[in-house]
């Protein structure tokens, strides 16, 4: 566990938080579809993790307000995203599940992101590369605690 009294642990989170946060914006800067929010491009890459989901649940799993998540929903579906279908056990909500233009999308971003991303590692030296290989588990264990 760190001790953020100790002045090392301290700067080393502060240094993480610094690098995640500008890695972040660069990587967002490598977008496909200039028209969607970082919000909706969120709402889509749940979608395509977690599968098919009540607005309820993606608002969860998003850390926004339901009547926020209706308002994506929406403007998803207007966009051809995602499509809206009876919930299977309770007529009264509705499944959000994404379209193959979402799927395709999100491959071409990804593929689009992970080009820039090498890029940036060609710059590394090995030891970097290996230190880096073997940061990515932990990160994305952060990313989702």
């Amino acid at each position: 566990m760190p001790d953020l009294t100790h002045g090392d642990d301290e700067a080393a989170v502060n240094a993480l938080r610094s690098a995640v946060m500008r890695l972040s914006r660069r990587l967002k800067h490598q977008r496909v579809d200039e028209s969607l929010s970082p919000t909706e491009m969120s709402v889509l890459g749940t979608l395509a993790r977690c599968g098919s989901a009540t607005p309820g649940e993606l608002a969860r799993k998003e850390h926004v307000q339901p009547p926020s998540m209706t308002r994506i929903v929406a403007l998803l579906e207007s966009k051809g995203l995602v499509k809206l279908e009876p919930h299977p056990e309770d007529r009264r909500q509705k499944v959000v599940t994404q379209t193959e233009r979402a799927e395709a999308m999100l491959e071409e971003s990804r593929r689009k992101r992970n080009a820039f991303l090498a890029s940036l590692v060609e710059g590394l030296d090995e030891d970097e590369w290996e230190a880096l290989r073997a940061a990515a588990p932990v990160l994305e264990k952060l990313a989702h605690l």
